[in-house]
């Protein structure tokens, strides 16, 4: 596709719930951007003063949903909204985040390639200094986590690669991927669906392309953080099980089970020492209630499978999980 007509077709879907206190900066840096593009702002029903920031831009387009319908509904009704005007690629940018004036031109860049169907973006915190992320990866024990978290940005990422995943925070997806694999999976909610789509992308044989140039600043959790740690925790541990067991091929679905059932006896034991067992069971539960959906949405998934299971095998981390993203103390 002509580098010039991505750029000319181009949304970006914001979610928003209660984001009074940071949305208009978040809004203001997307407004500066280097190349032409349309904002859809998806509120989550917001019980703050968001609905009055957004009444003063007069070119942005405002979804208004009555309930909370979490990050993939809310997303996926801007995507929708954006694929329905025949969108050649959509951005999902955080509204605690504040974007570069080329943020989005660099990332249009990574979409060049015929095969890159995900863009991802450099996410450093507010101080500019340490990183939020720089591409999702996973592990063999089926833990995601997004690299370089908290540690000073020296360079170290600053190679254009591909990566294993890309952050729903900011990053940019081909349209033409999305209406193959399909949108964000309802199911989980928040958290890790990023990481899900960008695992049936890649199994799809869509690349996921790390712009480092693309730099974006978030305030890590501050809307996740006003739904305290049991939401997060819950949420986590439900999509970890999903992410696995809908996603992984049959042969490393059994090939790396005893880790994968380790790693989730490691958050049983965490949440009995927390408090938070009750959530846990919870969250378990929660997943054995939708084996149907999983045993079905699992079926669809592997039949758009591209790459073998060993090539999948080779994407992914060798290393021992990190701490859950979910799990931080300040996040």
């Amino acid at each position: 596709m002509d580098f010039n007509m991505l750029m000319s077709k181009i949304y970006v879907v914001v979610p928003n719930l209660n984001g009074e206190d940071y949305l208009q900066e978040c809004l203001d840096s997307l407004q500066e951007l280097t190349i032409y593009h349309q904002i859809v702002v998806v509120d989550n029903g917001s019980t703050d003063e968001s609905l009055s920031i957004l009444d003063s831009y007069e070119d942005i387009i405002v979804i208004s949903k009555e309930t909370n319908t979490g990050f993939t509904g809310g997303v996926n009704t801007g995507i929708e909204y954006a694929l329905s005007r025949e969108a050649d690629a959509v951005a999902l940018f955080n509204n605690d985040a504040v974007a570069a004036k080329d943020w989005l031109e660099k990332l249009a860049k990574g979409l060049g390639e015929e095969v890159a169907g995900i863009s991802t973006s450099k996410i450093l915190l507010e101080d500019r200094k340490h990183l939020d992320s720089t591409g999702d990866f996973v592990t063999i024990w089926g833990v995601p986590f997004p690299r370089g978290r908290h540690e000073v940005d020296s360079g170290q990422y600053d190679d254009n690669q591909d990566v294993f995943g890309a952050s729903g925070g900011a990053s940019l997806y081909r349209a033409e991927m999305l209406e193959e694999i399909g949108l964000f999976d309802d199911d989980f909610f928040a958290y890790l669906e990023d990481v899900d789509i960008s695992f049936r992308a890649q199994a799809a044989g869509w690349k996921v392309k790390y712009a480092p140039q693309a730099k974006v600043y978030h305030k890590l959790s501050a809307t996740s953080s006003k739904l305290g740690k049991d939401f997060a925790f819950y949420h986590f541990v439900k999509n970890f099980i999903l992410l696995y067991t809908r996603n992984m091929p049959t042969k490393l679905l059994i090939k790396y089970s005893p880790l994968f059932i380790i790693h989730l006896a490691r958050l049983g034991v965490g949440s009995l020492l927390r408090g938070q067992i009750a959530t846990f069971i919870k969250s378990v539960w929660a997943t054995v209630k939708l084996t149907p959906q999983t045993l079905s949405k699992r079926k669809h998934r592997q039949s758009l499978r591209v790459l073998s299971a060993n090539e999948i095998d080779n994407k992914l981390y060798r290393g021992l999980p990190p701490r859950p993203p979910a799990l931080q103390d300040d996040d």
